[in-house]
């Protein structure tokens, strides 16, 4: 064998060709730095959007500005853009509960609507309840109804190790099936159309200032959420269990009561977001299959871009209330189709969880090429 050959039949002097980048873990940025990635991200979302708008035939800043002046231009707008924030609002509360603890609860959607289904049941069960006790004892309905929901999964999940993210994905479309049943079956109204007939005067939302008292609870929750988080010992417990389920046991929590309890919370929480929707306005006072609109599905974009911030899933779900609010406003002036808003609410999604990888992470320049058996330190 050549000198100059080793045992393998490789040439000594062989070097690995390497690729021209690598990725490695950023060090953590400062918040300012943070914000212009951002910002950047959502610029190049609009202007990629802008020139989709242009093909359109349609001019991308009348568009913009019509988005923005159409959520604020009169008190009929303004509302219309706090009953998109609210529901998004809780249930991206909701959900953070259990992305905190490392448990990916996709079924929001579906604890939404068993939360509005339970708080039906309630409604139609004590008819002649007054309307402060009855409101409190469909809240407590939802409640537990999205709760159980949510049992379910954290149940299996402690029991048998089963998987949650495709558990509660799952039992969505279950929930949505059935409303589908009780509409069409024990609960449908008239028996020659699918439909459940409008909640009692005693089980709908009282109004302040034009606005059913959903957004005071949704506020009331934001807070809530933050000292639960921050300032509880069951918050501690979540961050724990969320670092590491090892150090938690060896500090000896109970982690699988951990588990149940929070997502419990996390799915009541969206629950008593389907009560409040199903016994306000926005609804038509009225449970159907329709009832959640995907707000469950929309809440895990606000969660992941708020980085499982109270106050940041706030801003990020006014930010999207914004958008879906504004640019229905701009479809029916400039005529454009209802597939333009979800298209810009795609570009932006896309850009700022882009510029996340980066906030992360960086690309760092490679020597190119290096000797077999050579570690770059």
């Amino acid at each position: 064998m050549p000198d100059n050959v080793n045992g393998g039949g490789i040439p000594a002097n062989f070097r690995a060709k390497e690729p021209p980048f690598r990725v490695v873990k950023r060090a953590e940025l400062p918040f300012k730095k943070l914000v212009i990635f951002y910002a950047i991200s959502i610029l190049v979302a609009a202007f990629i959007g802008g020139v989709f708008i242009a093909l359109n035939g349609v001019n991308p800043f009348a568009y913009f500005k019509e988005v923005f002046s159409g959520c604020f231009r009169s008190g009929v707008a303004f509302r219309g853009l706090v009953r998109i924030i609210v529901p998004l609002l809780m249930v991206s509360l909701g959900v953070i509960l259990a992305f905190k603890m490392k448990y990916w609860n996709i079924g929001a959607e579906g604890q939404l609507i068993m939360g509005a289904v339970f708080a039906t049941w309630a409604s139609r069960s004590f008819p002649g309840l007054p309307t402060p006790i009855m409101l409190i004892v469909m809240a407590a309905a939802g409640i537990i109804g999205g709760g159980l929901w949510g049992l379910i999964t954290a149940f299996f999940k402690c029991r048998f190790n089963t998987n949650e993210t495709l558990f509660t994905l799952m039992l969505n479309y279950v929930a949505f099936y059935i409303v589908d049943y009780l509409r069409n079956g024990p609960w449908q109204a008239d028996p020659g159309f699918p439909g459940i007939g409008r909640l009692a005067a005693n089980s709908r939302l009282p109004q302040l200032f034009r606005l059913d008292i959903s957004w005071i609870v949704a506020i009331a929750l934001l807070f809530f959420i933050y000292v639960y988080l921050n300032y509880t010992k069951q918050g501690y417990e979540i961050s724990v269990v969320g670092d590491s389920i090892s150090t938690a046991r060896y500090a000896g929590m109970n982690v699988n009561r951990i588990i149940r309890r929070t997502m419990f919370m996390s799915a009541g929480i969206c629950g008593l977001a389907g009560m409040l929707k199903v016994s306000g306005a926005v609804s038509n006072y009225t449970l159907d299959t329709g009832i959640a609109a995907g707000v469950g599905f929309t809440a895990i974009s606000v969660a992941w871009l708020a980085k499982l911030n109270p106050f940041g899933v706030f801003v990020v779900s006014f930010l999207f209330g914004v958008l879906e609010k504004g640019c229905s406003v701009a479809e029916s002036t400039f005529h454009l189709s209802a597939a333009v808003t979800e298209i810009l609410q795609g570009l932006i999604l896309f850009t700022i969880l882009g510029s996340d990888f980066f906030i992360r992470y960086k690309l760092q320049r490679t020597a190119g090429r290096r000797k077999l058996g050579e570690h770059n330190n």
